[in-house]
């Protein structure tokens, strides 16, 4: 038997992320699940909006489409993705998420391992679209 709690977690119950564009809401992880590995979100891309480029060095992302279409960035070779398609983002590849259509985008991203601390979980490597936004902490556990 598991000595961790089952955790379920609402989506809507989470604070959003909106600084980096988007808006991102971290389901499962360490502060909402008490995750130890790593964390599964949510993204919610609006016609025209984007999360700007980053990087992740110690954690590869998987992004998976639900609905509508997105275009990735990944060390500037762009991949479009639609639903029912994912793409892997290894460890330090620049990325950057654009819905470039006219209707809204969601999709689930999950990110392992996580980084030591986590504030080196996340590289930017461009200007915020937002960022007066508070950022919701990721990595402090419930």
């Amino acid at each position: 038997m598991s000595t961790q709690e089952i955790a379920k977690v609402a989506a809507a119950d989470v604070e959003p992320n909106r600084r980096r564009g988007g808006e991102l809401r971290v389901v499962l992880g360490p502060k909402t699940a008490g995750a130890t590995t790593g964390f599964l979100g949510v993204l919610t891309m609006a016609p025209g909006d984007y999360v700007s480029e980053h990087y992740h060095p110690y954690s590869e992302e998987f992004l998976y489409v639900v609905r509508g279409t997105l275009l990735v960035r990944v060390d500037s070779q762009p991949v479009e993705l639609s639903a029912g398609e994912g793409l892997l983002v290894p460890i330090n590849a620049r990325h950057s998420v654009r819905n470039t259509t006219g209707e809204q985008a969601e999709a689930v991203f999950h990110l392992c391992p996580l980084a030591p601390r986590p504030e080196l979980g996340h590289v930017d490597t461009e200007a915020l679209p937002r960022p007066d936004e508070a950022q919701p902490g990721v990595g402090a556990t419930r």
